[in-house]
């Protein structure tokens, strides 16, 4: 099969092509880190807050998962004056944009459910066809670099977020909610810039070739492990890898305040998260060089065993200075398997079908974090049966997803031809 040509994309294209990354991490980040763990405690009682926050959380990342790769298929199958990505980009956006004050008009855990699950299901509207542009127009072997910038964005706009929303809602409370306010202000801001910008910038490349029809959204799920034998494990890895980070992220809110013991949760939280990001920040360039030049596979196994290491730490040891190291030791870990981990699913998508095949492999991210929350329950069985146990478990878990994420990414093969 002959292979495409790339076009010579500059530093501002590679930005376009990344920057919207930004603005949904620092949603995500802030959202599930602090927002809805603070939310929840102001209408459920303390036995149950790990169980409902799970509940929320598992549902609205389902409706991620299923609805990202419907939208990549409809986007891979558009053929509009606009472009095959750019309508679906900007109007889950602005959606996500109209919904924001949702969170804080909610008056009951329903309200929040359902605002919080339209949430998902926009911004994945958007992100799944956005996805599509790295492949598309990125040469393989600068794919890992051009992970690393997207990694990176994803990076800074979590500790834009965290910074802001943690200094903003440290002492939230039903009767205080001036901090929230301006948090779903700030965070609407920074989505309404970016895509300001991509409006005015962003063109889709020229269709070049026939387009994948769209029929059953049901289809929008499947993938050929003929044409991509590896995709399989990929998944498998991903899904298992991503477990342990977002089981580590939702619980540690409630982790800081009953195990350690910590007077402002949500301060040491951001500051958790902010020691996390900077530490994935140093690790994305180093990793989408390296895995360009030496391969994914090593490089995301070693990834999964480091942040087994950190979070062991944690369990053995649990006091403050335990917890950033983790936070350092998990956050690199956690960034290089990002990139590595990105590069390898831009390495395996059937040509014609990026967006489509993407939104799969992040069905495996938000399926991840979506099965994370399920252990909720399980903290609080544990804990009602002796203090802080169901902490123990939660963590000895995660360390468990690290290594077999880690380990099963090693199945995965490269193609050849791509």
């Amino acid at each position: 099969m002959k292979m495409p040509k790339f076009p010579s994309l500059g530093i501002s294209g590679y930005v376009k092509i990344t920057i919207l990354s930004l603005a949904f991490a620092a949603l995500s980040q802030s959202l599930h880190g602090l927002i809805l763990p603070l939310r929840v405690l102001d209408f459920v009682s303390e036995a149950d807050k790990n169980t409902v926050l799970g509940a929320i959380t598992f549902t609205g990342l389902v409706v991620a998962m299923l609805a990202q790769p419907v939208a990549g298929a409809l986007s891979d199958s558009t053929a509009s004056r606009w472009g095959r990505r750019k309508p679906y980009v900007l109007g889950g956006a602005i959606a996500v944009m109209v919904l924001l004050p949702g969170i804080g008009l909610a008056n009951g855990i329903a309200y929040l459910f359902v605002v919080y699950c339209l949430m998902q299901l926009a911004s994945n509207t958007a992100q799944g066809p956005y996805q599509g542009y790295l492949p598309e127009l990125v040469a393989p072997n600068y794919r890992g670099r051009a992970s690393s910038l997207k990694s990176l964005m994803e990076i800074t706009g979590g500790a834009l977020g965290i910074f802001l929303i943690g200094r903003l809602m440290s002492g939230h409370s039903l009767a205080n909610e001036g901090g929230l306010w301006v948090a779903l202000a700030a965070l609407s801001t920074i989505i309404g810039i970016i895509l300001l910008y991509l409006g005015r910038s962003l063109k889709d490349p020229p269709i070049t070739g026939p387009l994948p029809h769209f029929k059953n959204p049901l289809l929008s799920y499947r993938f050929s492990l003929r044409e991509s034998p590896g995709f399989g494990w990929f998944l498998a890895s991903r899904l298992l890898f991503f477990m342990g980070a977002a089981t580590i992220q939702q619980f540690a809110l409630f982790y800081l305040r009953d195990v350690i013991g910590v007077e402002n949760p949500a301060g040491a939280t951001a500051a958790f998260l902010l020691v996390a990001v900077v530490s994935m920040g140093l690790a994305v360039f180093p990793a989408g060089y390296l895995s360009d030049r030496y391969g994914r596979g090593r490089l995301s196994m070693a990834a999964g065993l480091a942040g087994a290491l950190g979070v062991l730490v944690m369990l053995v040891w649990p006091s403050v200075a335990a917890v950033y190291f983790a936070a350092a030791v998990t956050g690199y870990a956690i960034g290089t398997f990002g990139v590595t981990n990105w590069a390898m699913a831009t390495d395996l998508v059937v040509r014609g079908q990026e967006a489509r095949y993407l939104a799969i492999a992040n069905m495996a991210t938000a399926g991840g974090a979506a099965l994370a929350r399920l252990i909720g329950p399980v903290i609080d069985r544990f804990n009602a049966a002796s203090p802080n146990l169901g902490y123990e478990v939660m963590l000895g878990t995660s360390v468990l997803y690290f290594v077999a994420g880690g380990l099963l990414v090693l199945m995965v093969k490269r193609p050849a031809s791509r």
